[in-house]
């Protein structure tokens, strides 16, 4: 072999040795580091690695973030509940894996898979789609641990981002023929009953009420059991989540505004009667009332509906 065919096979096998290297760096870029806990009593989330960046937020002792990157000497890149920005590594104690509420995690990839472990080859739990929000409950090396319908399941962070959106009401919608129910009838005859009955918070009777303890009354007098939150009401696994184009009279509807929900699923709930309407306790209204999905602010945060009462 003359010197300049063994200069070309160095060279050959050093390139393709780099190429190696930076496609399993870039792959490990994609995914999250693991998880950090401020050791600082108050520390700023900063917009750049640099003190003299501006201070997005204030994050208090033993906040916990998502470390999404590690490069850049004495500082990570972290998201906070969606929040993306730097911290100082001096004030952040790092972990790879641990269980930890890291807020909630949105699905950015078709049709994922959840497995039982960490792990491509391990055994799937359930699928989530583009969009799908769920609690992120711990991580594991680059794999986040979440909750969804129920169960524990694991999806690589490169297919979630951390986000500030509320919890999906998931499930598949179940099918409905068109013509409404006589349960569905006595339902809402049943609540009409108590139409001008004032709004209470914490009220579930009807000398007063608030959204969930109306629709609570209301499913009790039905022999449903309900818990006293919205968010409990839709994500409880009570009934059948239905596609808004086949509310029935007589299903649960709910609403999040972020605002007032606390980074809740839900922040507000009542019940369809029909003709794109709903009965519900209404805070602003002082009262239980009726009002139209298509009003403005009900359009807007509309998050799903459930057929609890059969």
């Amino acid at each position: 072999m003359n010197l300049s065919t063994s200069k070309m096979l160095v060279a050959t096998a050093v390139t393709g040795l780099l190429i190696c290297t930076m496609s399993a760096t870039a792959l490990a870029a994609e995914l999250s580091t693991g998880y950090g806990t401020v050791t600082a009593s108050a520390l700023k989330l900063r917009s750049e690695p640099s003190t003299s960046s501006a201070s997005l937020t204030l994050l208090p002792k033993a906040a916990t973030v998502v470390i999404e990157d590690d490069s850049v000497k004495g500082w990570y890149k972290v998201n906070y509940k969606g929040e993306v920005g730097y911290l100082s590594s001096e004030y952040v104690s790092f972990s790879a894996k641990g269980d930890v509420k890291l807020g909630n995690g949105i699905v950015t990839g078709d049709s994922v898979n959840i497995r039982s472990e960490a792990d491509t080859k391990a055994s799937r739990v359930t699928v989530l789609n583009k969009g799908d929000v769920v609690s992120i409950i711990g991580i594991d090396n680059g794999w986040y641990k979440i909750s969804v319908d129920g169960k524990t399941g694991y999806i690589r962070s490169d297919y979630m981002d951390v986000t500030k959106k509320a919890l999906s009401s998931r499930g598949p919608a179940a099918a409905a023929p068109a013509a409404a129910s006589s349960k569905g009838a006595e339902i809402v005859s049943f609540a009409k009953q108590y139409l001008g009955v004032p709004y209470v918070y914490g009220g579930a009777s009807p000398k007063g009420f608030d959204c969930s303890g109306f629709t609570m009354y209301i499913g009790k007098h039905f022999g449903v059991n309900l818990p006293h939150t919205a968010t409990s009401q839709m994500l409880g696994g009570y009934g059948a989540s239905i596609a808004k184009s086949a509310l029935q009279p007589g299903d649960y509807v709910f609403f999040c505004d972020p605002n007032r929900s606390n980074g809740k699923a839900a922040s507000h709930g009542g019940i369809y009667i029909g003709n794109n309407q709903f009965i519900h306790a209404s805070s602003g209204g002082g009262s239980v009332k009726i009002d139209s999905l298509s009003k403005a602010y009900y359009a807007k945060y509309y998050v799903g509906a459930r057929r609890i009462i059969k």
